[in-house]
């Protein structure tokens, strides 16, 4: 495990603000800001370690029973992978929830139909971050399916 940063005041709240403004989770905007200038390769590693670590996280949280939290991990886990894919494969910045929703039709076409599943399974978990209403098993349910999805995309870079 990496040694943690901790931000606070001011510096915190603008970061969380920025990333609320791109529309990206706070884990998705630092991928973003500290993976300006290295070539798309190298920020598809960026990515799909920082997709691996939300879902450790991700497992964590729900060992200590923070549904929510574990919830918006998974939802991160599958953002990461699905631009990191885009950047390994095409070189292609996927940017948007709108773009990730379309890039994600590439990896149903190029890796399966399954894909279609873990990405509808890390969608609900984005919306229960935000409004609560997911359980446990929910989130076991998604960590699974997600957990299939960052393992295929690190599976493929990792063999390149």
């Amino acid at each position: 495990m990496g040694q943690a940063i901790v931000v606070r005041g001011r510096l915190a709240e603008r970061v969380r603000e920025e990333a609320k403004r791109l529309g990206l989770s706070v884990d998705e905007y630092l991928v973003e800001l500290l993976s300006q200038g290295l070539d798309p390769k190298e920020r598809a590693v960026e990515y799909i370690e920082a997709a691996e670590e939300l879902l450790r996280e991700a497992k964590e949280e729900l060992e200590r029973g923070n549904v929510r939290q574990a919830a918006e991990k998974v939802w991160g886990a599958v953002a990461l992978a699905i631009k990191s894919y885009a950047y390994w494969k095409d070189g292609k910045r996927v940017a948007s929830h709108g773009e990730l929703w379309e890039y994600k039709r590439v990896l149903e076409d190029r890796l399966g139909g399954w894909v279609s599943d873990a990405w509808a399974h890390a969608n609900t978990m984005h919306i229960c971050f935000y409004e609560g209403w997911c359980t446990k098993r929910d989130v076991e349910i998604a960590y699974k399916r997600v957990g299939r999805l960052v393992k295929e995309v690190a599976s493929q870079i990792r063999s390149d």
